[in-house]
């Protein structure tokens, strides 16, 4: 076993038994097919699932909008890619070359994708147990400052609360204009509220974070 993916392990506190699945869960698909997009998708179930039941026995007198908020909190992308620099992940991926040379590893979509990845993979070298048991404890400095009170509703969320509580009709998001390879596209969206004659641009990595930050500048303007 490679000397660093022996670090990787330190870091996971976890021993696989299995080390292909380990490999397999560090490989890109840009690599090739065998590569790490179905642990992906366990891993992303399972992550899902561990924290949903978390913060439903933590938080008891929680909401159910306040549930799904704070669970969307943890396992979003952003969430995912801090936890896997947490551990130095970027460093073990295996790229192709395209996107060895574009710096991968340093992507926060590839982070977190391969960060759900190893998550799946400890589950099937494994078991259940085990793995919820790993998931929350590369999780636990993040649960220990998480509240229902201390969660922000994201941008979009708290502009459409305030247009219908002013029954003003919805804000209307459009794509102005999109740049940049597939690997690093970025996104150009307006945010039109014709009621309040407000046309606001701005732009991010995805269509959801561009949009998100188009809200908030709508929020800074309005003062909210």
């Amino acid at each position: 076993m490679d000397e660093t993916f022996i670090q990787l392990e330190n870091s996971l506190d976890y021993i696989f038994r299995d080390k292909i699945l380990l490999t397999t869960a560090l490989t890109h698909r840009s690599v090739g097919r065998n590569n790490n997009e179905r642990l992906e998708y366990l891993g992303d179930a399972l992550l899902g699932f561990v924290i949903a039941e978390t913060v439903y026995k933590r938080f008891p007198q929680a909401s159910e909008g306040e549930l799904t908020r704070l669970r969307a909190s943890l396992v979003k992308g952003e969430t995912l890619a801090e936890q896997a620099k947490n551990i130095d992940l970027g460093q073990y991926i295996k790229l192709g070359s395209g996107e060895l040379k574009s710096g991968g590893w340093r992507r926060n979509s590839i982070l977190a994708n391969t960060f759900e990845a190893i998550i799946g993979a400890i589950y099937l070298d494994s078991e259940f147990d085990t793995c919820s048991d790993k998931v929350l404890a590369l999780y636990e400095p993040l649960l220990k400052n998480i509240s229902p009170d201390k969660l922000s509703k994201d941008p979009k969320t708290r502009l459409q609360e305030y247009l219908q509580a002013h029954k003003h009709s919805l804000p209307n998001y459009k794509i102005i204009m999109e740049e940049g390879e597939a690997h690093a596209k970025k996104f150009f969206i307006s945010c039109e509220i014709n009621e309040l004659g407000m046309d606001v641009q701005a732009e991010g990595r995805s269509k959801r974070a561009a949009e998100q930050a188009a809200a908030q500048e709508v929020l800074d303007i309005l003062k909210i």
